[in-house]
């Protein structure tokens, strides 16, 4: 029992940036869209406000291949601030929850799409919620080995079709009470893309220094959250309370190993719900001003919710301040990771 620690040598965070999709949809939207249901269910207006905290989400404009776009446009800007070109990258992984299709690697299509060299090796992390934390440390560990000098980490979330599917669901007349608090999760989400490149820190002084990633397991709860890509079904109590459970084991016994994450300047969990956010903050004793939110205005973007909140947040992070990326994935897995800005 216990975490993982990873300790970070020589790897650097370079950049980071996000693309957030133009179209707006607001709960209450998805409260008119939900009519029936809420009619037949005798449903009150404003839950996922109440409920969540979440009051907007994004679609793409472009419904067949919005996300392609937004993470192309998220990885050449990230490339372009980091100073390096497509050809020194050797390594693309893309992170994200959604997919288009089971196969190739969603890595591919963006890999073409980037015009990136032969002898970037790309592959896709699937990891719920977790998988972009999850890739920059295995892109850090290549890097500390000198398989690779750069990483480029990216992740594109596409919700617009399961929600849709989840509202005709709810809509239908053999839809229950118990079919919407299963579903409920699914109309919290958010579309959204990152990218980061990752480098040696040697060769960047510049850069924002990767110190260490703790991370720790909590599988026998894997059957809390489980979807494909037109129905995500969710235990949302359960998956709050052993989420926050395994979250505070981690904590504990990053601290007790005395890594002090209580005193670090920025704290940016995992994007879910007002709900989970102030247990987090309660239990940890990290207050809220150190905690930049974004899920009232973007809901909940998978596995992009904390590099699209890192990279929104950048600009108040000062020199030398500690970060800590908080990842959790439905599995339950969780990983946080400390940078030096």
């Amino acid at each position: 029992m216990g975490n993982t620690a990873f300790v970070h040598r020589n790897a650097s965070l370079l950049s980071v940036e996000m693309t957030l999709p133009t179209v707006t949809v607001t709960s209450d939207e998805i409260d008119e869209m939900l009519t029936p249901a809420r009619k037949r269910l005798r449903l009150p207006k404003g839950v996922l406000q109440r409920v969540a905290g979440v009051y907007e989400r994004r679609w793409w404009q472009d419904t067949e291949d919005g996300w392609r776009h937004g993470v192309v446009n998220a990885a050449e800007r990230a490339m372009a601030n980091a100073g390096i070109n497509r050809n020194q990258v050797g390594l693309l992984i893309n992170a994200s929850v959604s997919r288009p299709y089971l196969e190739p690697a969603v890595s591919t299509a963006i890999h073409h799409s980037l015009g990136m060299p032969t002898s970037c090796m790309n592959f896709d992390i699937t990891n719920a919620c977790l998988g972009f934390v999850n890739a920059m440390t295995m892109a850090a560990g290549m890097i500390d080995a000198g398989q690779i000098q750069y990483a480029l980490i990216v992740g594109a979330e596409d919700v617009e079709e399961v929600q849709r599917g989840t509202i005709d669901r709810l809509n239908s007349k053999s839809a229950t009470r118990a079919d919407f608090n299963n579903q409920f999760a699914s109309l919290t989400l958010g579309s959204g893309a990152a990218a980061a490149v990752l480098g040696p820190t040697d060769k960047h002084p510049e850069g924002h220094r990767l110190k260490l990633t703790q991370a720790r397991a909590g599988t026998q709860h894997h059957e809390l959250c489980v979807a494909n890509m037109q129905d995500m079904r969710t235990d949302s109590t359960g998956l709050l309370e052993n989420g926050i459970a395994l979250i505070m084991d981690t904590w504990k016994d990053a601290n007790e190993a005395g890594l002090d994450f209580r005193s670090i300047e920025h704290v940016i969990p995992h994007q879910v719900s007002m709900v989970y956010t102030r247990n987090f903050s309660k239990i940890t004793g990290v207050g809220m001003e150190r905690i930049p939110v974004s899920f009232p205005d973007w809901g909940n973007i998978a596995a992009e919710a904390v590099p699209m909140t890192l990279a929104n947040h950048q600009k108040d992070i000062a020199r030398g301040e500690r970060v800590l990326l908080l990842g959790v994935g439905s599995g339950l897995n969780t990983a946080f990771m400390e940078v030096e800005w």
